[in-house]
């Protein structure tokens, strides 16, 4: 008798929590495709290119410049008297470890305006996630899975959503 009456409240338990799984609404994003696709992150992407630019050019050229020099250098050693070859080898040392220095400035500098811009953009994400989220009654919404179900991913709704933020911004202004 016991284990009959244990056994129906396991049964009814286990059916409330059926029930209740059924009304419990979950929605999962890829984070990553966000901050590549949306269109704040294009935008950042865009304007993130048009403000190194300049200086990727500058580092471009002065690369060029140390490859002519160093070019020069194999193919007309034997012109070149032993002072005029030194003070050659020595500017081309000097303007490696400049294209060097300038190099990991560039980097330093561009990867800290991506996370500047990309935390932005994921404040954005997460406000429009948020809205999603209030709108469409989710209990639950994560922003990073190892498996996906098509079936609950949101992330064509948040991009298309910050599509629409951004275009309604503009209109407004």
């Amino acid at each position: 008798m016991k284990t009959m009456i244990k056994a129906g409240i396991l049964a009814v338990l286990l059916g409330m929590a059926a029930a209740q799984a059924a009304d419990f609404k979950v929605g999962v994003v890829d984070t990553e495709r966000v901050l590549r696709e949306s269109a704040p992150a294009v935008m950042a992407e865009n304007k993130i290119e048009k403000e190194f630019s300049g200086r990727d050019q500058e580092i471009k050229k002065l690369v060029k410049q140390a490859k002519e020099l160093q070019v020069l250098l194999e193919k007309e050693d034997s012109k070149f008297s032993d002072a005029d070859r030194r003070n050659k080898e020595r500017e081309l040392t000097t303007m490696n470890s400049e294209l060097q220095r300038m190099q990991r400035e560039f980097r330093e500098d561009l990867n800290m305006r991506k996370n500047e811009e990309l935390a932005i953009v994921l404040e954005q994400a997460n406000k429009a996630i948020q809205a999603i989220a209030e709108t469409d009654k989710y209990d639950l919404i994560l922003q990073e899975a190892v498996y996906r179900n098509p079936k609950i991913d949101i992330t064509d709704r948040v991009i298309k959503h910050l599509a629409e933020s951004k275009a309604d911004s503009k209109a407004g202004k």
